[in-house]
């Protein structure tokens, strides 16, 4: 069943059936911006691990087209705690998200007229700390998160991370 309605997402994501793009000036293209900015803040600057929590369903999924697939929030966040216990206060985070805000599309999903989630996709680079404490240009990606409503809270369910193309790649 889980196959089933991965393929189905994957679909969604990748039809021409969707509802159009919403202009960046809709509520709901300006809350999931809003969201995005708290998701990818609380993963790379604060190492928050309450707003983490609550940004994600219990039963997500992350896909990575480089890491492979972690299933549930539990897992996931366990990864994310790892990666935030040695970092000290006041030390620079070791990796930066930057999101090409040209490129993000929000898709609002319905069921018969009324919002239950939508889909949202852009593309991001990262920049990672080098041995001298510079920032040096990472991979640049494309994500895809379906948000879904959750007794009134906008959650993500799914994450597609993929696309990932380094920076020497480019310029080879």
């Amino acid at each position: 069943m889980r196959a089933l309605a991965n393929i189905v997402l994957i679909l969604l994501v990748t039809s021409g059936t969707l509802h159009a793009q919403l202009a960046v000036t809709d509520d709901l293209y300006l809350v999931l911006k809003q969201q995005d900015s708290i998701l990818f803040h609380a993963a790379f600057n604060t190492c928050d691990d309450a707003v983490m929590t609550a940004m994600f369903t219990e039963d997500f999924e992350f896909y990575h087209d480089k890491g492979g697939i972690t299933e549930g929030r539990e897992t996931f966040l366990k990864q994310f705690r790892e990666n935030c216990a040695g970092r000290e206060a006041g030390q620079p985070q070791p990796s930066k998200r930057i999101l090409f805000p040209k490129s993000l599309e929000v898709h609002p999903l319905k069921n018969n007229g009324v919002l239950y989630g939508a889909i949202q996709h852009g593309m991001h680079e990262f920049e990672f700390l080098n041995g001298n404490g510079e920032y040096q240009k990472g991979d640049i990606a494309r994500f895809t998160h379906l948000w879904i409503l959750e007794q009134g809270k906008w959650k993500v369910k799914r994450e597609l991370s993929y696309d990932h193309v380094s920076r020497t790649d480019l310029t080879n």
